[in-house]
């Protein structure tokens, strides 16, 4: 096979074929006695499997887990992997959470399991301590100061806040557009716009979780083909 016959079949270029190969991301290809690739149906699978790993975790993910294969450090592939299905997880949970919070919008205080500090929700959610504090310039965190220290305390309330911007932040969302929709959280009225926001957010787990699947039924092809040559 050629380039162009792999480029075809995904609409890509011949460069963006060569491209991948050079970065690691598709198996070295044999040449020619006049240096002209030659790609396999090998070749083909490994491309199959990386497109499908970016349309399910992204481009750097999708670059980690086929450079890991090709260094035959499997285990660490599908740790990476492993991450990507937790965060959905941890996705669908934060969503089901805010459900909740919408359904029980009564402006009574939500039972308070204990606090967290500026470190330790930035380690929850695997942001800087600076993002937290954007997200505080922006109004979509709202945390108490310690009275004696005057270091930040995050409440219940504010987990879920955070948790809820970082999940649209993910899906692009504007901090604006963020603003509005955990403020809605907070009150017991106009909520139109933030039951459209979770529609939308849950469409989208949706279709990642679909592409999760073909990612993986991509990428066990590929691997049953590299044991077998």
């Amino acid at each position: 096979m050629r380039p162009a016959d792999l480029a075809r079949e995904h609409g890509l270029s011949t460069q963006a074929v060569r491209n991948y190969e050079a970065d690691g991301f598709l198996p070295p290809a044999d040449r020619t006695p006049s240096g002209y690739r030659i790609y396999t149906g090998t070749h083909a699978a490994a491309l199959r499997a990386y497109l499908a790993l970016i349309r399910a975790y992204g481009h750097p993910t999708a670059g980690r887990v086929m450079l890991a294969v090709h260094e035959d450090n499997l285990d660490d592939a599908l740790l990476v992997i492993d991450r990507g299905h937790r965060q959905l997880l941890r996705d669908r949970e934060t969503l089901e959470s805010v459900r909740r919070a919408v359904g029980d919008l009564t402006g009574e205080p939500a039972p308070d399991p204990g606090t967290r500090t500026i470190g330790e929700l930035a380690h929850r959610l695997r942001v800087t301590p600076a993002t937290l504090r954007n997200w505080e310039e922006a109004g979509i965190l709202t945390p108490e100061r310690d009275a004696a220290t005057g270091y930040r305390v995050y409440r219940a309330e504010d987990v879920r806040d955070a948790e809820l911007a970082h999940l649209l932040r993910r899906g692009g969302y504007l901090l604006e557009h963020i603003t509005t929709v955990v403020a809605q959280i907070r009150t017991a009225g106009g909520t139109e716009e933030l039951s459209r926001a979770l529609a939308d957010w849950q469409a989208r787990i949706t279709a990642r979780g679909v592409a999760m699947l073909d990612a993986a039924a991509r990428l066990s092809d590929y691997l049953s083909l590299r044991r077998r040559t």
